[in-house]
């Protein structure tokens, strides 16, 4: 097999398309009608019905006690952090093969991300790295849980469910409750991605998703911050919608909040999206498995969902055996009308996060020089 065959099976998974883009957005449903309800009714601006209907289809689908809907993924994550009580000059363990987003969100708080590896499987934060980075690098001072190495606080940790396959959220968990530090899981990407039952972004204080456009529903952007603690959840949807205090005609507000609201207009589209959600699941499944049987037969191996998990498979994947490889595939498959990306660059290695303290991230750095996402949006 070589990449011409690949991209002719790409083809085949959508022969309409000239152009084949990474990840669409699919509008067959009432998006248009429930946006021009939306502008009929003049609500379109952060207060309107489509947000609280959008928040509570999402508390119904992920089983979480509170949703709060905000702006975008990362803001939601930002959020999230600052009611775990991160602050500035702790750290933040989470991992480097993640979206800037992740490293961003933490940086807005003014702790310092803290990067550790990933199971070469899930592609996600590892169980066994963290447990070891924990037992033999920090001590609990006052109750503090304290890097030794930096003599800095560990406030949290941020896995990441890497292209919508769950990382080990289950035993990540447990040890964070071993030590006593708090997860906020990083979903954005894995909305309909479930660990024995039970949804991502559901096993840590908080859980944070994203309705980006390329995700697997859309607000056009928008945000979720997910949580079963409905004390946390009352105070996010307070701190992000100015921490205004509810009142017919008086401004008061008791705390510095953040104008994150999402837009009704934007909700609207994501009601409407939701409605769709089951069937666009079901397609990326059908999709996964096509790729699955056509590259059971090939050189390189296609990224399965973890067998504890049920994937969203948002961005199919395959591993290359290399570098080079893996460049010469993106070229000829963007040279040739196919989107096809490759991994974001490890935060380690982006200038701006290069100083930030770290473990070994031999496995990071392999995915990197070696993964491809390939086409995988929904077929209609």
């Amino acid at each position: 097999m070589d990449f011409q065959e690949i991209l002719t099976f790409i083809r085949s998974l959508y022969p309409d398309r000239e152009q084949i883009p990474l990840h669409e957005p699919i509008f067959s449903g009432n998006e248009k009608q429930y946006l021009a309800d939306c502008v009929d009714s003049t609500f379109v601006s952060s207060v309107g019905k489509y947000v609280d209907t959008f928040e509570r289809l999402i508390e119904e689908y992920t089983g979480a006690k509170k949703a709060v809907a905000v702006v975008n993924g990362t803001q939601a994550l930002f959020v999230a952090l600052k009611l775990a009580n991160v602050r500035p000059e702790t750290e933040v363990i989470t991992q480097s093969l993640t979206f800037v987003a992740t490293a961003n969100a933490i940086h807005y708080t003014g702790a310092i991300p803290h990067f550790l590896d990933v199971d070469p499987d899930t592609m996600g934060l590892s169980p066994e790295i963290l447990s070891k980075f924990l037992k033999e690098s920090t001590v609990q001072k006052n109750g503090r849980l304290i890097n030794l190495k930096t003599n800095r606080e560990i406030s949290a940790v941020v896995p990441m469910h890497t292209l919508g396959h769950p990382c080990r959220i289950e035993e990540l968990s447990d040890i964070c409750k071993e030590y006593n530090v708090s997860i906020i899981e990083d979903a954005a990407e894995s909305l309909g991605s479930f660990v024995n039952g039970k949804h991502t972004g559901r096993f840590g204080l908080m859980g944070t998703l994203s309705f980006n456009g390329n995700k697997v529903i859309t607000t056009g952007g928008g945000g979720m911050i997910l949580t079963d603690d409905e004390e946390l959840g009352r105070k996010a949807k307070h701190l992000t919608t100015t921490a205004k205090i509810p009142h017919k005609y008086e401004f008061i507000h008791d705390e510095i909040g953040y104008n994150f609201r999402l837009p009704n207009i934007n909700a609207a589209l994501g009601v409407a999206q939701m409605e769709k959600l089951p069937e666009l699941l079901k397609s990326k499944t059908e999709i996964a498995k096509k790729y699955s049987d056509f590259f059971s037969r090939s050189p390189w191996e296609f990224v399965l969902e973890p067998s504890f998990a049920k994937s969203n498979y948002w961005l199919n994947a395959i591993k290359f055996k290399n570098l080079s490889e893996r460049n010469s595939f993106l070229e000829l498959s963007n040279q040739s009308g196919v989107m096809t990306r490759s991994f974001w660059k490890p935060m380690h290695q982006l200038n701006l996060y290069s100083s930030c303290p770290k473990g070994d991230l031999s496995i990071t750095e392999n995915l990197y020089e070696t993964v491809v996402n390939l086409p995988s949006s929904p077929q209609q």
